[in-house]
């Protein structure tokens, strides 16, 4: 099995803590990732000051809002928002279980990208379960068109990212990235890629009460004729690469990691999500299944156990 991490499910071996500011609501953030036992997948709880607090599924049935970024609701007007960099981190490194605790609205952007998330993690590591890892496994070609914008899954032993931008200025212009994810390429190729905006469409979401907290601290600016970041951008295509991160966090909603191939052209959150959903109203194009067996994968799982002692150390 291509890019195959682990017959078993993780979680992380400790709770991490983390502060920040919504980029959309300018609101301050804690939140805090804490670890769950097998079969629980990656969920929200929403504390409000309140014992109990509510919790909303990771899972693409609960998507209420792709604007700018994707939002989970659970039908009673509780909600989370922006929270495709978070579960980016835990999905590209293979985090099966979290309880995302958040006492705010909106999870934090931190720097616009997943790394302050993955640094955590890697802080403390990841810890396996004795529960099996389940994989959605795609089984035949879902294709969605959606304005000038397409999205495929497609089989694929592994799980397989082509995502593709056009925009008319000449500071992005046509971007392309294709890759195999798993933890060392999500690390090394998309996790530091950050959000990006347009400095004419500033005044447009103030407005619709969008992007209150967005700064050059967490946010790529482009401008007419240049980056207004006085640091300039982290890879020459950082924006596909910003594409690509936010379709990791948007199909970790599928609630299992994917064995398939993901293409999307000139899309975004919406897309994402579309994807998703004529995905699952196919009873006949996916199926879950169990990783394989110890005997079965011998040096795989044997060169797994061997990464899972010293994963907080890996920075590949």
């Amino acid at each position: 099995m291509k890019g195959f991490i682990g017959a078993r499910q993780t979680t992380l071996a400790c709770e991490i803590s983390l502060t920040g500011t919504g980029v959309h609501s300018g609101a301050p953030v804690s939140i805090s990732i804490c670890p769950a036992d097998g079969d629980t997948g990656l969920r929200f709880l929403i504390s409000n000051g309140d014992s109990d607090g509510i919790e909303i599924a990771a899972d693409q049935q609960w998507v209420t809002g792709v604007t700018l970024c994707t939002v989970l609701g659970d039908g009673n007007g509780a909600s989370v928002a922006t929270v495709e960099h978070v579960l980016a981190a835990l999905r590209g490194l293979g985090v099966d279980n979290a309880l995302i605790e958040i006492d705010s609205v909106e999870v934090p952007i931190m720097d616009g990208s997943a790394a302050p998330f993955v640094e955590a993690i890697d802080e403390v590591g990841l810890t396996e379960l004795d529960a099996p890892r389940r994989f959605l496994k795609v089984l035949k070609p879902i294709c969605v068109e959606d304005g000038g914008a397409v999205g495929e899954l497609v089989p694929h032993n592994g799980f397989h990212l082509d995502v593709e931008i056009d925009y008319e200025t000449k500071l992005i212009g046509k971007q392309k990235l294709e890759m195999d994810v798993n933890p060392g390429s999500f690390r090394r190729e998309i996790s530091r890629a950050r959000t990006f905006g347009f400095m004419k469409d500033v005044e447009r979401l103030w407005a619709a009460g969008l992007a209150l907290g967005a700064s050059l601290e967490n946010t790529v600016a482009i401008g007419d004729d240049r980056i207004i970041n006085r640091e300039g951008l982290r890879f020459a295509d950082e924006c596909v690469r910003h594409k690509a991160l936010d379709a990791v966090g948007d199909l970790a909603l599928a609630g299992a990691p994917i064995l398939g191939a993901y293409r999307s052209r000139h899309g975004g959150h919406r897309l994402n999500a579309l994807v998703l959903k004529a995905l699952f109203a196919d009873a006949d194009a996916w199926t879950m299944v169990e990783a394989p067996r110890y005997r079965e994968v011998r040096h795989a799982e044997l060169s797994h156990r061997l990464a899972v002692a010293n994963f907080a150390a890996d920075r590949s």
